[in-house]
């Protein structure tokens, strides 16, 4: 079973203009789903005290999360193709612009649990909120925010002493990189030590970058959803070891806010390109992650960069096939 998890990226797209918000949280998750009869075998497991066959799917099975999410997707397909329900395995979100349409949403999410017999955690479980914390974002009216609680895992992190530990710094990292502009660029000198056969070494380059993503993490932004109605602007920059781009819309109080940073390590060759070609590069990486953001934007899109170096493109009378490519 191949059914795809949303991503991060599209549950922030969902809640766009959404004021009022409830999250649901269920019981026993994996195991409301019953293994098809005969084929308990193929769960089994053994012990000292003999061989057990599980008659419910349980976590750790390979097709437990997207059996499950399928079939909550099954269950709920009509209000969240409405726009105003989230499934995330065994996490609901209800989010909706007025409190009267909302009322009538969780009331019908509810009984759709009670018909299908899955009861929810009532402790882990918010109604009506202005703001709420869900995957570890802090979604309000406002826009998106980091988790505190998971910013401050971030900030409390001690100085790794081995590569595993800079792996699992990185690994948590990298969830918020959405929200750090230039990560790669900053991440680098970690990254380098998770490098196949690079000789470990701490050192103060090392220190720096580990202490400058931290710094990042607190300030962290608060992204603004992307309203299509509203002009957008992509502003990019590269240097030797990455590409560094924002998307930006122009909001309500006349000023630029940020809706995600792009940022992207260069590889081996591409740190051999000439100025003028990773600067380009950035500007295409934009193009392709964010063209479902462009392409359905109202206004005339304004690409923002060091206009110095692709002067080349202008006056190129031969351009290489990388180049006629792009």
């Amino acid at each position: 079973n191949a059914h795809p998890l949303p991503l991060i990226s599209e549950i922030i797209d969902k809640v766009g203009k959404a004021k009022v918000f409830t999250k649901l949280d269920l019981q026993w998750g994996y195991n409301n789903v019953r293994i098809k009869k005969g084929d308990e075998w193929k769960a089994a497991f053994a012990m000292h005290q003999g061989s057990f066959e599980l008659l419910v799917m349980f976590f750790g099975m390979t097709n437990s999360p997207p059996t499950f999410h399928n079939m909550m997707n099954d269950i709920f397909k009509d209000v969240i193709d409405k726009g105003v329900v989230i499934i995330f395995i065994d996490d609901i979100l209800i989010f909706t612009e007025d409190e009267e349409n909302h009322e009538a949403i969780v009331q019908e999410v509810l009984r759709r649990l009670a018909e299908n017999d899955l009861f929810l955690k009532p402790e882990k479980c918010v109604f009506g909120a202005s703001e709420i914390e869900f995957l570890g974002l802090l979604i309000g009216p406002d826009g998106i925010k980091m988790d505190p609680i998971k910013v401050q895992a971030i900030t409390d992190w001690p100085a790794p002493t081995r590569v595993k530990e800079v792996q699992a710094f990185l690994g948590l990292a990298n969830y918020y990189r959405r929200f750090v502009h230039n990560f790669s660029k900053i991440a680098a000198p970690l990254h380098n030590l998770t490098r196949k056969g690079v000789v470990w070494r701490w050192g103060e380059q090392q220190q720096t970058a580990f202490e400058e993503l931290k710094r990042k993490f607190v300030e962290g932004p608060i992204l603004a959803p992307v309203d299509f109605t509203h002009p957008l602007r992509v502003e990019s920059d590269a240097s030797n070891f990455a590409t560094g781009v924002v998307l930006s819309m122009l909001c309500k109080d006349d000023k630029w806010h940020p809706c995600a940073y792009l940022s992207k390590g260069l590889n081996d060759v591409e740190r051999n390109y000439d100025v003028h070609d990773k600067e380009m590069l950035g500007i295409i990486r934009a193009l392709e992650v964010w063209r479902h953001y462009l392409e359905g934007c109202m206004h005339q899109i304004e690409i923002w960069m060091d206009h110095q170096n692709l002067q080349y493109f202008m006056s190129a009378k031969k351009l290489n096939h990388r180049q006629a490519r792009w």
